[in-house]
């Protein structure tokens, strides 16, 4: 190729530059203990930058104890969490990659069996805890009534978000991402499936957003101004009555407007089981990544499927996104950026302990 691809032409966001446009998506490992990580942690994401990707996404990480998805789920509610995580930063930088985080809270997904275990809902009677949620409605037919957050609550949490973001910060972490997304407890204050609030957090869109908003604004003061803000967002509940793509559009155009949200990570669904998906393909989710970037001119990042080297490139050389985020594909192969490289025509950056394995791949 005359020109680098896409793929591989390093991207900035404020004062950070990744090597290249390949992220490592959150993906919940649910191997934590009272929400510390531990060796599992490390080689798997320390395998993925060493493996050449731009962006290392650590999995969700929660802002609270009762905001965690399972109880094996990472977190970073205490000073406790952070010295931990501090390594687990240290180490994808080392590798290359930048160290990335993504903060959450399950809302009334939360108190569940992981996902080998069925995601099995675990009353407080068992061992597990009342969810929160912007409404008291069940996420699915036997799993806990979630307890209404009041205003106070609601800022509290907000409170929450802000000291998390604060440790990622001191623990060394470069890129922040907000989870709202995938029917957790800011997209739940988001679609309407699971928000029949009639206070100033629900009604129209803009009610329904406030929780968010406030999230973004109390991170943003604990998050320096060099450093990018990413937000999770699902484009989509997939369900009649649910959120829709204009939907997010125009929230994306708010978010744009504020000047301190740098990309949208364009995902789907999760505020239901009734959600009806008409096709899981690879890609199938580019599309709300592009029509977010044209649309909201704010940067986008695609994720959903994308596992073959050229079609990554086609995602970015034809302006559809900024970044990929990989999930499935990199989870299965750590070296899947160093593979792509080679796929494209690119001399893949190996670690100097690897190169002797360049002619393997």
């Amino acid at each position: 190729m005359s020109e680098r691809p896409h793929l591989f032409r390093p991207v900035t966001f404020r004062s950070v530059t990744a090597r290249n446009r390949i992220a490592v998506s959150p993906m919940c490992q649910y191997s934590a203990e009272e929400g510390l990580g531990n060796d599992w942690h490390i080689q798997n994401l320390g395998a993925k930058a060493a493996g050449g990707a731009g962006i290392v996404f650590v999995e969700a990480t929660h802002v609270s104890a009762v905001g965690r998805i399972t109880p094996y789920c990472l977190g970073l509610w205490t000073d406790a969490h952070q010295a931990f995580l501090a390594r687990l930063a240290s180490l994808i930088s080392r590798l290359g990659a930048v160290p990335a985080i993504q903060i959450a809270h399950a809302g009334r997904k939360a108190s569940v069996t992981p996902p080998w275990e069925g995601n099995k809902p675990i009353p407080p009677e068992k061992g597990g805890w009342t969810p929160l949620a912007p409404s008291a409605i069940p996420f699915a037919e036997g799993h806990t009534v979630p307890e209404t957050l009041t205003p106070s609550g609601i800022a509290r949490i907000v409170e929450e978000f802000a000291a998390t973001a604060r440790r990622a910060r001191e623990a060394g972490f470069k890129i922040v991402e907000i989870h709202a997304a995938h029917g957790y407890l800011l997209h739940s204050f988001l679609s309407p499936i699971s928000n029949r609030r009639s206070d100033a957090y629900g009604g129209d869109l803009d009610g329904r957003a406030r929780a968010l908003m406030e999230v973004i604004d109390a991170v943003r003061a604990e998050w320096p101004a060099e450093l990018p803000l990413f937000v999770r967002l699902s484009c989509t509940d997939w369900m009649p009555g649910g959120l829709t793509p204009e939907d997010t559009v125009r929230l994306a155009k708010k978010l744009a407007a504020r000047g301190d949200v740098d990309l949208i990570d364009c995902s789907s669904g999760g505020i239901s089981l009734d959600q009806k998906i008409p096709s899981l393909h690879p890609g199938y989710q580019v599309p709300f990544a592009d029509l977010i970037r044209r649309e909201a001119k704010i940067a986008t990042g695609a994720v959903g499927l994308i596992r073959d080297p050229f079609h990554a490139e086609e995602i970015l050389g034809n302006g559809r996104a900024d970044i990929v985020l990989l999930a499935r594909a990199i989870l299965a192969d750590p070296a899947w950026p160093l593979r792509a490289a080679r796929a494209l025509g690119v001399s893949p950056e190996l670690p100097v302990q690897y190169q002797r394995a360049l002619l393997g791949l």
